[in-house]
């Protein structure tokens, strides 16, 4: 006699926080993040930029991404889609076509790289939000100043003017997402 010693077998589930897609949601987060930035980039960008004679040039795009990775938390290769698709968007706008494409994706890639570094345990706190934008802005500033070098064929002219500029973008941008990284958390409910 043989006895049937075939045991059920149940399906093994792992149970994971939904975080990291470029999912439907994300993409609508985005969408409504870049069209904020580019209208207050038409806006406020340009009366900061007046004011400060050139001095602060917000670039209000780069934190519509900043916040959309701090939330998101997409893994490398997304982040350089919404990187991609943030320079697209600056297209309309910029003096210097195709050269945000570096400067944003490589940027993202960053951001996305800092938040996803520092967001192992949970949430990323504010303060690393703030660092993680200062960088991201700063290293996207940098790209733009050198690839627009090149192209123009100067050096130490245009840096010494854009260096400036860039650091004060990448203190605006950092103040900006900081003030308003935990809001939209409680808004979307990512607690």
């Amino acid at each position: 006699m043989s006895q049937n010693t075939t045991a059920t077998a149940q399906p093994r589930t792992v149970q994971t926080a939904d975080r990291g897609k470029l999912d439907v949601r994300a993409l609508v987060l985005l969408a409504i993040l870049l069209a904020a930035g580019f209208i207050l980039n038409f806006t406020v960008g340009k009366a900061v930029s007046s004011i400060s004679g050139g001095m602060i040039s917000p670039e209000f795009i780069i934190s519509a991404f900043c916040l959309t990775i701090l939330v998101v938390r997409p893994n490398i290769g997304q982040a350089l889609v919404i990187g991609l698709i943030s320079a697209a968007v600056i297209q309309i706008t910029t003096t210097s076509p195709f050269v945000d494409f570096a400067a944003e994706g490589i940027a993202a890639m960053l951001m996305a790289g800092i938040v996803n570094a520092a967001g192992k345990n949970g949430q990323v706190k504010p303060a690393i939000a703030i660092v993680a934008t200062f960088l991201t802005t700063f290293v996207s500033g940098v790209i733009f100043m050198v690839i627009k070098m090149a192209m123009l064929g100067v050096v130490g002219e245009l840096a010494a003017a854009m260096l400036p500029v860039v650091a004060m973008t990448a203190v605006f941008n950092a103040i900006l997402v900081g003030a308003l990284y935990l809001p939209i958390q409680k808004a979307l409910r990512l607690n």
